[in-house]
């Protein structure tokens, strides 16, 4: 039977193991961990790597915490119960060079006390420069884990992705997507350990991807006009984290640690006022190549 006990330490192992290819990719620095207890019910494992090589700041955290729900987070989850137990690793990494990408997966298991529960999480990549057929590769590379579980999955997921990380303020998404899931569910043991089994499926695919990535652009010359550039795609990614993402809402107001929420955040980040791309400039096309609804593969 699949424990709360079980699923803890599942999640804590693949924090361990995507940590470490982190550190061998990155060649510098090592992760921190931070042990820190909710006050009310539960704690975590933040791990977070800054200054390293290629990794300008990155967090893997894991937390397992219980308690009572807030009543907003009630109305939003549409449930009446009270009593939680949520467990999840979230991950988001900063690179110092504006042609790497940022990365985020985040995989979670939530449970009330009535017995219900579900699973969600997700996987994006969001390029400060686009391009295509990077995109159609890490597309690509969903889609194997997905239809290893049920072929309807990318499809289902990858559009669920495109509304979830949008930025409907600025009328773009923040990067080129992914796959987004949440409330899946099964009636049996064997299908909620078949669901268990996806969502650490996508949790592995996060470093072989990302490392990937980290080699073939680790020597990529760059200026300083792209620099500046990539730090205006880190302020719509800061943008987006404050004021649209689910999971950092649900750990502000469930009292968790605002450190390991705000992980995500960039270490700097610009807001440049009215800012336009030249005509016909690599800046123009990833602006026109953040929307909804492109079909990569």
């Amino acid at each position: 039977m699949l424990t709360r006990e079980l699923i803890s330490n599942r999640l804590i192992e693949l924090q361990g193991s995507i940590c470490a290819a982190l550190e061998n990719a990155d060649g510098k620095e090592r992760f921190i961990e931070d042990n820190w207890k909710r006050e009310g019910g539960g704690g975590g494992k933040s791990r977070i790597i800054r200054h390293g090589n290629i990794i300008e700041k990155g967090g893997v955290n894991f937390s397992a915490v219980h308690g009572v729900l807030p009543e907003s987070i009630r109305e939003s989850l549409k449930v009446q119960e009270k009593v939680f137990f949520a467990a999840g690793i979230s991950i988001v990494m900063h690179p110092h060079s504006p042609h790497m990408p940022i990365m985020h997966m985040n995989v979670r298991y939530f449970e009330l006390s009535n017995g219900q529960y579900w699973f969600g999480g997700g996987i994006d990549l969001t390029p400060h420069y686009v391009v295509e057929e990077e995109a159609k590769w890490f597309h690509g590379e969903l889609k194997k884990t997905c239809d290893r579980f049920d072929a309807a999955y990318y499809p289902k997921f990858k559009a669920w992705a495109d509304d979830y990380f949008f930025i409907p303020h600025r009328n773009e998404t923040r990067g080129i997507g992914g796959i987004f899931f949440d409330h899946l569910s099964s009636e049996s043991q064997e299908g909620k350990q078949k669901l268990f089994d996806f969502i650490i499926a996508v949790g592995e695919t996060f470093a072989p991807v990302y490392t990937k990535l980290m080699k073939q652009k680790k020597d990529l010359p760059f200026n300083e006009s792209q620099k500046e550039w990539q730090l205006l795609r880190r302020g719509r990614y800061v943008e987006f984290n404050l004021i649209y993402d689910k999971g950092t809402r649900f750990g502000l107001e469930t009292s968790g640690r605002t450190e390991s929420i705000l992980m995500s955040l960039p270490e700097t980040a610009s807001w440049y006022y009215d800012f336009t791309p030249t005509a016909g400039s690599e800046e123009e096309k990833t602006l026109r190549l953040l929307k909804r609804g492109i079909h990569w593969i």
